[in-house]
């Protein structure tokens, strides 16, 4: 077993006044030639987009883009012909592929939007490009870990080109819960929104960020009520 800990306030952070962004590993002017990604997993923003702003229209190739809405609303539009509003208890994916535009805008006036933008490496180049949303709200457990995101159109959450699976966890305290890998050779990237746990005697706290690999399984212990992102990944980039 191995593994990295990244704090919550050793991540590179980004204020440009309509946008507030800590990043987990290297993105635009924050570069950590120690933290360029997790196996696959490239980007890990946490964003706070100010009432009435947003991204203005942007392109992205050969990406999975995962974005997860913590609060508030979020619109995007794209050049699929995609509008929509994602907002908490939502999760989306658009996967770039041969070449998408869009643009993200906090829809209301009167109160910020948070969500995290994810960055997978896809196991194919130049797919067709591809747009979904849905709400994860009936997949929700307490005590245990949910499937949000997989390899497989007919799992539970949306789907990605690439062999990782995504989970999301709310514990309370005291609780403990394993996790069993689908694949040996990919790794674990947990990620605490909210309280504190314990993995093999490491303790993470509200933002805190945890690899682990070279394992088939973990247990995560709940020190207080806590809310957590677990994200199974390819370790080798293909």
């Amino acid at each position: 077993m191995e593994y990295v800990l990244h704090k919550a306030d050793t991540r590179g952070h980004a204020n440009h006044g309509w946008l507030d962004s800590h990043h987990s590993f290297s993105f635009a002017n924050y570069h950590n030639p120690e933290r360029m990604n997790f196996g696959v997993l490239r980007v890990l923003n946490d964003d706070i987009v100010s009432a009435g702003m947003g991204f203005g229209t942007h392109p992205h190739q050969n990406m999975e883009i995962i974005s997860i809405p913590l609060e508030g609303d979020l619109e995007h539009k794209d050049s699929l012909g995609n509008l929509s509003v994602i907002r908490e208890g939502d999760i989306q994916i658009l996967s770039a592929g041969t070449g998408i535009s869009h643009s993200e805008y906090n829809r209301n006036k009167g109160e910020q939007v948070k969500f995290l933008q994810i960055w997978i490496f896809p196991n194919k180049s130049d797919l067709a490009p591809r747009y979904d949303q849905i709400s994860i709200r009936n997949l929700q457990k307490k005590n245990e870990f949910y499937q949000v995101l997989s390899p497989n159109s007919d799992d539970d959450g949306v789907w990605i080109n690439q062999e990782a699976w995504f989970s999301m966890g709310e514990f309370e305290k005291g609780v403990s819960c394993e996790y069993e890998l689908h694949n040996k050779n990919n790794g674990v990237y947990i990620f605490v929104l909210e309280g504190s746990i314990r993995i093999d005697n490491n303790k993470l706290e509200k933002r805190d960020g945890f690899g682990i690999w070279k394992t088939d399984k973990l247990e995560v212990i709940a020190d207080s009520n806590a809310k957590l992102l677990l994200m199974e990944v390819p370790m080798q980039i293909s």
